[in-house]
């Protein structure tokens, strides 16, 4: 189950039911299952707030990932995203809004699946298996 609900903000033009597809095609090409797979869209004021309460980080960010198993197989978590951060990242780096959207939403699910950003290697191989999502949604 793969839901999308909004926190503070207007829901964000995704169409949703695209995009659950799409999301269960990128976790299963890796060997995993959908369990439960919940988006929250929200401020950047919202998000910082969770951060810090729930991860004690003081800082804006554009997505928090919250795992609510351990299973390694099948993916259930809360993912928290910030649509003000989307779109100055949007800008940023030179992308469209709806691009670095799904970006984004994909972002947390790679992390579920096991990649990770912290080091440069890791964040290379995450770009790429961004690109490689976001070209099988766009295409």
């Amino acid at each position: 189950m793969i839901r999308f609900s909004t926190l503070d903000v207007e829901m964000p033009p995704i169409k949703p039911q695209s995009v659950k597809l799409w999301i269960e095609e990128v976790v299963e090409k890796h060997g995993k299952t959908v369990g439960e797979l919940y988006y929250y869209f929200c401020s950047d004021e919202k998000l910082l707030e969770i951060n810090s309460e729930r991860l004690g980080h003081d800082f804006y960010t554009d997505i928090v990932t919250f795992p609510l198993t351990d299973c390694e197989t099948v993916l259930s978590s809360e993912f928290c995203i910030s649509v003000d951060r989307i779109k100055e990242n949007a800008v940023t780096f030179g992308r469209t809004y709806e691009s670095e959207l799904h970006r984004v939403i994909i972002h947390g699910v790679l992390h579920l699946i096991g990649f990770d950003d912290l080091t440069d290697e890791e964040e290379i191989e995450m770009r790429e298996k961004e690109e490689e999502a976001l070209k099988s949604l766009f295409s």
